[in-house]
């Protein structure tokens, strides 16, 4: 008797050396990936965690972006929050996002949204919610919706978009910011029924 229980003592310490490191290195890798929302000062019973919910809560906290297009003009993304998507591991869900690109002309565009989804493989950034695009040379546009690239300099609201220009107030159903093929420079193009009110510019004195 003594020794079956000696042997049975001896297969239980050989397998709590196995199965105790691989349980630490568990709870050492979901503090880790867990979101810096979590206050780790809490005693939280860990019968009362939810992995999969936190599975699910996955992200990064003020994530920030930065590149270049294929000619030159700079290119950075920062959000409040961005998490991948459960769905597709090369997309990324960002809540309440800033964009701006610093063209190589010197104009700076500034973009806001409420939210966006990034793609890693494809260099796109669909933004989504009170779009809101300010320019260095005059504009300021408002949309629901701007699919926008990251590795070259192209932008398109797939529906209506206004706001104000140089010139005056404007609305119209669609509008791409793209290269000029001939000139190289960037240019923004307004269609599908444009209607503009004229501002008569003040002399300056």
């Amino acid at each position: 008797m003594m020794l079956g229980a000696d042997n049975f003592h001896s297969r239980l310490v050989a397998w709590m050396k196995i199965i105790l490191p691989l349980l630490a290195l568990g709870l050492l890798s979901t503090l880790f990936l867990i979101s810096r929302n979590v206050d780790p000062t809490k005693n939280i019973p860990i019968t009362n965690i939810d992995l999969e919910q936190r599975a699910d809560d996955l992200g990064a906290t003020n994530p920030s972006f930065a590149g270049m297009t294929n000619r030159g003009d700079r290119v950075s993304v920062r959000a409040e929050q961005a998490k991948p998507d459960a769905r597709d591991p090369e997309q990324l869900l960002a809540e309440v996002v800033e964009a701006r690109l610093q063209l190589i002309s010197g104009t700076v565009i500034d973009i806001t949204s409420n939210h966006a989804e990034m793609n890693q493989g494809e260099f796109t950034a669909n933004l989504q919610g009170d779009v809101n695009v300010v320019t260095t040379n005059g504009y300021d546009l408002n949309t629901e919706r701007l699919n926008a690239r990251l590795d070259r300099l192209y932008a398109e609201t797939p529906g209506p978009v206004h706001g104000s220009a140089p010139v005056g107030t404007f609305s119209a159903g669609r509008m791409v910011l793209d290269t000029d093929q001939k000139t190289g420079a960037a240019h923004l193009l307004f269609t599908d029924g444009v209607k503009l009110l004229y501002t008569p510019q003040t002399p300056e004195e």
